[in-house]
């Protein structure tokens, strides 16, 4: 797997870079050499923030740990995304049977340590009018709404978005690529 280290609002050092690449390392078995870890490391609020972004050809693997101590964040991260790859085998077996980005042989069957599997499943469902409307009108329909995020046809773009809230206050726009 290769690796891209950035920092943002962070400097990065060779020995740290060494150590992620390290803890990574034991990713690779899931993995083909083909794959990219996105690592972003940063600096808010007086703690030390790594997010990491593994796309396995459609297979998306996301972990955010903010702690005091950077190599701790980079611990729980590799531990978080393991214990991805190993909850989820099944579904993603099943999901991405062609897939050569992921090793599923290497991916144990068991569930982790005392945990039940997860059962995926809809426990409710609820339809709604989309009506075009522009990102900050769909903003006040959220935040009059008092929910998370707000579904909507974006004026602008004739497509259906996303706006949501972002920790810290601010606000995030997903849009289909085509």
């Amino acid at each position: 797997m290769k690796y891209n280290i950035t920092g943002k609002n962070y400097k990065t050092y060779r020995r740290l870079e060494e150590q992620i690449e390290k803890k990574f390392d034991r990713l690779d078995k899931y993995f083909s050499e083909d794959n990219t870890a996105n690592i972003v490391l940063s600096h808010e609020r007086g703690k030390d923030k790594i997010e990491v972004t593994i796309n396995a050809q459609g297979a998306l693997f996301r972990a955010e740990e903010v702690t005091d101590d950077i190599y701790e964040g980079i611990d729980r991260a590799v531990d978080k995304l393991t214990s991805q790859i190993k909850r989820f085998k099944g579904k993603l077996q099943k999901r991405y049977q062609d897939n050569k980005a992921l090793k599923f042989e290497f991916m144990e069957d068991e569930p982790i340590e005392d945990e039940e599997p997860e059962q995926l499943s809809v426990v409710r469902e609820k339809t709604f009018d989309l009506r075009p409307m522009d990102v900050e009108e769909a903003i006040l329909e959220m935040e009059m709404l008092e929910h998370d995020f707000f579904v909507f046809m974006n004026s602008a773009t004739d497509s259906v978005n996303v706006v949501y809230r972002r920790k810290g206050g601010k606000y995030g726009l997903l849009s289909p690529q085509y």
